[in-house]
């Protein structure tokens, strides 16, 4: 067997960690993307201006979802 030197595995944890960061970040931002353009209504003015702090709860519980779903997915 080929054994690999200590610094080309640390290149190829820090290459595919990178990666892995890179897709999860790109599908967290097309969720997020999903869910405000899903609503029937506008989220930012909800949550800034009328201080609709039920709505900011629950957008909170979905993205701690999502990213708990991605970081499972990346963890594999």
């Amino acid at each position: 067997m080929d054994k690999q030197s200590l610094s080309d595995r640390i290149i190829d944890a820090i290459v595919s960690s990178s990666v892995f960061a890179l897709l999860g970040i790109i599908v967290f931002g097309l969720a997020f993307y999903l869910m405000v353009k899903v609503a029937p209504f506008s989220v930012r003015k909800e949550i800034e201006v009328d201080q609709n702090t039920s709505l900011a709860i629950i957008m909170a519980g979905v993205i701690i979802g999502i990213s708990l779903i991605i970081s499972a997915a990346i963890h594999g």
